[in-house]
């Protein structure tokens, strides 16, 4: 697995995490009480999760106005935690082409979400890149 590929998974683990205990995602890198199988996270991990914390409000209320028929809170937690993690790389880093933040996504989702998954994580990140995403980078760049 690709360097960064692994950073976000351990990333999505540390934010499912969160969500399950209610502990903040920086307290858990802070303690290390993270899956320490997969090592010390590596500072694309942590700058992920610090940013996907740091901006939550706003990534929520993206999800939440291009999620056709959901509620977040009502989203299965592995879901909810892909689209978190995409939507930050979408809307705050630029360094990154957005085809591969949704791409990365969709491949998370394939392997830890349900059934459906893939589909409606792949359709929520579009229309967050063509809404949100696009009037964050004005260059008309991808990502």
């Amino acid at each position: 697995m690709q360097e960064r590929s692994r950073a976000r998974l351990q990333a999505l683990q540390i934010l499912y995490q969160s969500d399950i205990t209610g502990v903040s995602p920086a307290s858990i890198l802070a303690d290390g009480s993270y899956n320490s199988e997969d090592g010390e996270p590596s500072e694309f991990c942590r700058s992920l999760i610090a940013g996907t914390e740091e901006h939550l409000a706003e990534i929520d209320e993206a999800i939440t106005r291009t999620s056709k028929h959901w509620v977040i809170s009502r989203m299965p937690l592995v879901d909810r935690n892909i689209l978190r993690l995409a939507t930050y790389e979408i809307l705050h880093l630029d360094s990154i082409p957005v085809s591969v933040s949704i791409n990365e996504a969709v491949e998370m989702a394939k392997v830890y979400g349900g059934e459906d998954s893939s589909r409606f994580v792949n359709g929520v990140l579009g229309r967050i890149a063509e809404t949100d995403g696009a009037e964050t980078n004005e260059d008309g760049v991808d990502g």
